[in-house]
């Protein structure tokens, strides 16, 4: 990690959630914090509600109690255009990308939220909204170099192999210039060599970007590796919160993990 990386104080502040289906319950009185430029990771077995608790951080889903406070502002029913307008982006286990699309253009669609012409001026392709364009094309190629797929700029995503698909999705939430980046199994279904690609993605991300990141992974080599803190929920509760080397030998996470405790 980074020596020139310093982390700050508590920016998204996750306060007593739960959140129920009918009569079942996905989380119950979750709390954690998140700090400023910090790589926080969210574990757990199947099931335990990782995904969710996503969810609700950016706006798929409503908490029935409980609150989050984002930089001081706290949020109980925001969906997820105004949580990202706030600066939180997020990826998917499931790619969401747009496959028939090249590179660019999928890159291109996460500047949405910082575009300025209308309709109208775009398709008219007025002096303003060209210039607008070019200046997001610019922040577009920066990222494409960054993530190393120069070679790649105008194939359709679909045609990608699976690890580069992965990219191109962080590329695009990196496109919104996130203050936090939520990451949902970035590295699922990735060979070793992709894994470690990837990794180094994520740590550059938080350290040249200086993007807080809020990371699932099932990989628990990786998690110990780039994270500074980690919550494990199990069964949709929290059942320990900390530095990772903590977590590791807490009797309640090996439990969870390996059903028995060593």
């Amino acid at each position: 990690m980074s020596s020139a990386r310093v982390i700050g104080d508590v920016v998204l502040d996750v306060r007593n959630i739960s959140l129920s289906f009918g009569g079942v319950k996905a989380l119950t009185d979750i709390s954690f914090d998140v700090r400023e430029h910090e790589i926080r990771a969210i574990i757990g077995p199947n099931g335990a509600g990782k995904s969710s608790m996503l969810n609700c951080i950016n706006g798929v889903y409503q908490p029935q109690h409980g609150s989050i406070t984002f930089r001081g502002r706290t949020f109980q029913h925001m969906n997820s255009r105004q949580v990202a307008e706030m600066g939180i982006a997020r990826t998917f286990q499931n790619l969401a990308l747009f496959k028939g699309m090249n590179v660019i253009d999928n890159l291109m669609s996460g500047r949405n939220l910082k575009m300025k012409s209308n309709l109208f001026a775009q398709a008219f392709r007025l002096p303003g909204a060209q210039r607008e364009e070019m200046a997001h094309r610019a922040f577009v190629e920066r990222i494409i170099d960054f993530l190393e797929i120069q070679a790649y700029r105008k194939t359709p995503v679909g045609r990608l192999p699976y690890g580069l698909q992965k990219r191109v999705d962080l590329g695009r939430a990196l496109a919104m210039e996130p203050q936090v980046l939520l990451l949902d199994e970035p590295m699922a279904g990735m060979n070793v060599e992709e894994k470690q690609d990837m990794c180094r993605f994520v740590l550059d991300v938080n350290d040249e970007f200086g993007t807080t990141i809020v990371l699932i992974e099932h990989d628990m080599g990786v998690v110990m590796d780039i994270s500074d803190r980690v919550v494990v929920l199990d069964y949709g509760k929290k059942i320990g919160d900390g530095a990772p080397d903590d977590v590791r030998r807490n009797p309640e996470v090996i439990n969870a993990y390996l059903g028995t405790v060593h």
